[in-house]
């Protein structure tokens, strides 16, 4: 019989994630994942994304970051009767794997993580696509995610200070005002097209059910950034707009499965966010272009922030750590 080997696995509970988890720290490692994804240092496998019962979505993101030693997934999905228990309807978890040995290293619980790397990503599209002089903002949802989507907005484009919002039953949420209302002029609106006809950068963050505005509605040199979209039939945008406007994506392959971009014609040119960041792609926008930065979400992303936070989780002695022999 072979002798067991001593090993052990660090618990990360959401408590220690919120501690550790830094806006600028998480920008940073989403920002690496791009550019690894993009030069080919990081590894993405095949997606796994499956309908449940009772309306539940399930999926695993996986891949690898050879030269540093870096393998590992996150499982995560949608289960919308968690609401009658007063919890979060997504769920998330990461485990962190040594490649050498095929030993789980790190277990960390990913709600905090999708939800940060996810703003950081719209934040650095923001960035990246979104006109200079950009002051009105635009946010379909009102949930954690939206919430998200605006703070790290107003971190990249410091010139903002409208703020509109459309909500799911067209009614207002003074709760999602009073988070930026002390510096920003905050309004409700009830005509989604009227909404995005007087703003500059569009964000949508709804659970997909839908074309949530007339092409029509968009004017030249919007940005649109899209985070809902992260399933087979879930959309956002309406198709059409898809060929007025130059199009960037995580990945191509998977914008193209469960994006938006499954609803544009086949022929549609798009680029990949870490081609540019990398510098293999030269963007500078016209005032008049309309960009749209479709994000569904890249395991690159989980792995570079979960890898950060179990760096920073060891350093500090933080977390449980469990005999794990083999």
């Amino acid at each position: 019989m072979t002798a067991k080997r001593e090993g052990t696995l660090r618990l990360l509970d959401g408590g220690v994630v919120e501690q550790l988890l830094v806006a600028d720290e998480v920008t940073a490692a989403v920002r690496d994942a791009y550019t690894l994804h993009s030069a080919g240092g990081g590894r993405v496998f095949p997606l796994v994304r499956e309908k449940l019962p009772a309306g539940a979505v399930f999926g695993i993101k996986t891949g690898d970051i050879p030269m540093r030693g870096v393998l590992g997934f996150k499982a995560a999905g949608f289960w919308p009767n968690n609401r009658k228990l007063d919890a979060e309807a997504h769920q998330a978890t990461i485990m962190l794997i040594d490649p050498a040995t095929g030993r789980p290293t790190c277990l960390i619980d990913g709600n905090a993580v999708t939800t940060m790397r996810t703003g950081a990503a719209g934040g650095l599209g923001a960035e990246l696509f979104s006109r200079t002089d950009s002051t009105r903002l635009c946010v379909f949802g009102t949930g954690i995610q939206a919430r998200v989507q605006v703070e790290f907005a107003l971190r990249a484009r410091p010139s903002l200070s409208e703020i509109r919002y459309v909500s799911s039953d067209g009614r207002p949420r003074p709760e999602f005002e009073s988070l930026f209302a002390a510096d920003h002029t905050v309004s409700h609106s009830p005509d989604p097209d009227a909404a995005v006809a007087a703003s500059d950068i569009v964000i949508t963050a709804t659970p997909g059910g839908g074309a949530l505005f007339s092409a029509d509605a968009v004017q030249d040199g919007t940005h649109l950034t899209c985070v809902g979209s992260d399933t087979r039939g879930k959309r956002e945008l309406p198709p059409v707009l898809f060929e007025r406007a130059r199009v960037f994506v995580d990945d191509l392959t998977q914008a193209g499965e469960i994006g938006e971009l499954q609803w544009a014609a086949p022929v549609t040119p798009a680029v990949e966010i870490g081609t540019v960041l990398a510098g293999g792609e030269a963007f500078q926008r016209s005032d008049s272009e309309i960009t749209i930065f479709d994000a569904t979400g890249l395991a690159l992303q989980d792995l570079t922030v979960a890898a950060y936070l179990y760096r920073r989780a060891t350093e500090a002695g933080l977390g449980l750590r469990v005999d794990w022999p083999w």
